[in-house]
């Protein structure tokens, strides 16, 4: 598990909750690419913009799913995840997890979200999904359909 408790650092626990490693090499982001762009000199960056698009297009992702899952009952099994012995496996740790810490689960929900098949930069034929993909846009601000 990693935490980042500001912009700038992180810290990676393993599963038994000890400290792996700490990190705080971030810096200002945001300003780093500010400056690059006013400077026109993309060696200046901090990453590659890939590894930005890459890294923060599977947290949209992750939330996309989530948003276009479905509510199931922790007290039933689900066969959504096909022959995926591990995804089933995450589960029980997760039921595991909260009933350690005194959280019953008797009753309770929980989203699971819908399996995203990712087909260059869309979402394959899930309309739903690739209608998140965008948003409307400001006039004068509107990104071109072809760079």
């Amino acid at each position: 598990m990693v935490v980042c408790p500001s912009y700038s650092s992180g810290v990676a626990f393993n599963l038994k909750g000890e400290v792996v490693e700490r990190f705080n090499k971030g810096g200002d982001h945001y300003g780093n690419f500010l400056s690059a762009v006013r400077n026109h000199n993309a060696a200046e960056l901090n990453a590659d913009i890939l590894e930005g698009h890459l890294s923060s297009a599977l947290c949209h992702l992750g939330n996309m799913s989530y948003r276009l899952g479905t509510p199931q009952k922790f007290s039933e099994q689900t066969k959504a995840f096909g022959e995926d012995k591990e995804a089933y496996e995450t589960v029980a740790r997760m039921k595991d997890h909260l009933k350690d810490n005194k959280v019953a689960v008797d009753g309770l929900t929980y989203n699971l979200g819908r399996k995203l098949t990712i087909t260059g930069e869309t979402c394959g034929n899930d309309a739903q999904a690739n209608a998140m993909l965008t948003r409307n846009y400001r006039k004068g601000f509107e990104v071109p359909a072809k760079l």
